[in-house]
């Protein structure tokens, strides 16, 4: 069996973005191939999750602060420059759109079609034709049309989307994966500086997963063995990643 990543948040704000960042990759799967009815749910949760909180005030702050922990790493040795150089720009544009954009998602409220499906989706097998004809109407249109108009329904996300995208992906690099061992079935951990992200990587061959829990400065790694549903008693060998 292959290898799998395992990510815990620390804090209510990086939850915020996994899920966001979850939701990203959902879209751009629907993007990618033909999946039917089900490319509305990644794009229906986004409109709720921007609808009870606007993000954007926290990522423009975010992307404020890794801008400045990015020029730092100018002068530290050993940094590729040119990749830093790359990040900022990224930020920095990813900064502009977001401050120009109007609130992630708001245009969709005003669309019919979008409307109708929206407040059908969230009961049990309401995607029958007889519930929704307009969506087994959409349905028959060539893949290339409806691919097109998804497009354009997930570009109105693409300014809160980005800066998340790539602040994960920095938050994940601050660290390198390092070998750790869970004896009996746990492990535990401790931080001088604030983490906000615990990683896991371990081999599916082992038959377990890890149930992570922790805070800024403390998190305890229980793995769980999946036939038996219950704590394991093995020493278990993983890689471990605590991002700040």
């Amino acid at each position: 069996m292959n290898e799998l990543i395992y990510e815990q948040p620390l804090n209510e704000k990086t939850r915020s973005y996994l899920r966001l960042e979850y939701l990203a990759n959902q879209l751009q799967s629907n993007l990618d191939q033909d999946h039917q009815h089900r490319c509305f749910y990644p794009l229906f949760s986004l409109c709720d999750l921007t609808e009870r909180c606007d993000y954007r005030g926290e990522i423009i702050k975010d992307i404020d602060k890794q801008l400045i922990t990015l020029k730092n790493w100018k002068s530290l040795p050993h940094i590729d420059e040119l990749q830093v150089i790359s990040y900022v720009a990224q930020l920095q544009d990813a900064r502009k759109c977001l401050l120009d954009c109007s609130r992630p998602g708001q245009a969709l409220k005003q669309d019919r079609f979008l409307s109708a499906l929206r407040q059908r989706f969230g009961m049990p097998g309401a995607c029958c034709n007889f519930d929704l004809p307009q969506l087994h109407y959409w349905l028959a249109k060539p893949w290339e049309i409806r691919q097109q108009q998804y497009k354009t329904w997930i570009t109105h996300f693409t300014c809160l989307l980005t800066p998340i995208t790539l602040l994960l992906e920095l938050t994940r690099k601050t660290t390198d994966y390092n070998p750790a061992t869970a004896v009996a079935g746990f492990y535990q951990g401790n931080s001088n500086q604030a983490l906000s992200l615990i990683r896991v990587r371990l081999d599916a061959s082992q038959g377990c997963y890890p149930t992570i829990s922790g805070n800024r400065n403390r998190y305890a790694i229980h793995f769980v063995l999946f036939d038996q549903q219950k704590h394991s008693d093995k020493t278990i060998d993983f890689m471990l990643a605590t991002c700040g």
